[in-house]
């Protein structure tokens, strides 16, 4: 084609968020995994959550929408991902069936799964959390070439622990936004004795609303006790914890204070949540880890900002975890 661009306006044009075909962070389109290190994947699906809060399946558009104007290297791993690893957009999981939950988490499961058998390690923007145990039904556990057949640590962050066996549906979803947590214990993917939840600050509904996670044998970290803590003391317990395990990263947005995710699913107004500083020194406390891949859950775009400010901030969790993955990589 004529009108070719020098690369000096290439890398002017592509940090605009309005111009072009939007992907993931500017990256190219691929199907193939055997063509990917790093698998960026977006998952719209909504019905995990059961609330009236549905339009988390528009997250993964909201994202590509506003990706392009992500850093490009992390200065403070000096490593420029892009360069150092194949990371590709692989697109969306079709989800035909959209309003059945349970059908959407096997063909979510189908779908990492050939990301597994190819090595890909799957990052992801959600859609609602219940797309984590479909994801990590595919990549840990037995069979699963990510783990080497292991069970995967979990780092969770989140207002909610998502393991209320107290009940034992959402509304009608039985693998649900709300249950993740517990069965990916009981059917052997998760090993709660290395992993984490931390953030806890929701609304109880009951007096043991985190009983389930603490008998399973998670560390559960609510928002009071790391505030107790300290960061110098989370972060050591949260490294110890992990060890050498193959590590998953979660991330629900809602861990966040709402003045700077307000367009998540579930609003915990009432305690202060995460703020953007103490979560980039937590989140990258496990570089050097082996973190087989992550997701950002619970984007809710049309309750966001204007300026889309919790899109933004999703994007540049993903890219937090996509740096130490490509960390990992290079050194």
């Amino acid at each position: 084609m004529k009108n070719e661009l020098t690369p000096e306006d290439r890398m002017m044009l592509d940090g605009l968020y309005w111009w072009d075909i939007p992907t993931l962070f500017r990256c190219p389109i691929e199907r193939d995994p055997g063509n990917v290190d790093i698998g960026l994947v977006g998952v719209p699906h909504s019905t995990g959550n059961g609330t009236t809060e549905r339009d988390q399946h528009l997250g993964p558009r909201a994202v590509r929408d506003v990706s392009a104007m992500s850093r490009r290297v992390h200065l403070g791993f000096q490593v420029d991902p892009w360069n150092t690893c194949r990371i590709a957009d692989m697109g969306d999981v079709p989800l035909p069936e959209a309003n059945d939950n349970e059908r959407c988490i096997e063909r979510i499961t189908d779908f990492y799964s050939e990301l597994d058998k190819a090595g890909v390690r799957p990052v992801s923007v959600g859609g609602d959390h219940a797309i984590t145990g479909g994801i990590m039904q595919a990549i840990a556990g037995e069979g699963a070439h990510l783990t080497n057949g292991e069970k995967a640590a979990f780092l969770h962050f989140d207002a909610h622990t998502d393991a209320y066996e107290q009940v034992p549906h959402f509304l009608g979803a039985i693998k649900s936004a709300a249950h993740w947590a517990a069965y990916l214990v009981r059917q052997g993917q998760i090993d709660a004795s290395r992993s984490i939840q931390i953030g806890m600050r929701g609304n109880p509904r009951t007096l043991d609303w985190w009983k389930t996670s603490t008998d399973l044998g998670y560390e559960v970290i609510p928002i009071s006790r790391y505030r107790e803590l300290g960061m110098e003391k989370t972060t050591r317990l949260i490294t110890d914890r992990i060890g050498d395990a193959p590590l998953y990263i979660t991330f629900d947005l809602d861990c966040m204070d709402p003045t700077v995710c307000p367009g998540v699913a579930n609003l915990e107004a009432g305690i202060q949540g995460f703020q953007v500083d103490e979560m980039m020194q937590l989140l990258r406390c496990v570089r050097g880890k082996n973190i087989i891949g992550g997701d950002v859950v619970c984007l809710m775009p049309t309750k966001d900002h204007p300026n889309k400010i919790t899109a933004h901030f999703a994007a540049a969790v993903m890219f937090e975890i996509i740096s130490l993955i490509a960390d990992r990589v290079k050194n």
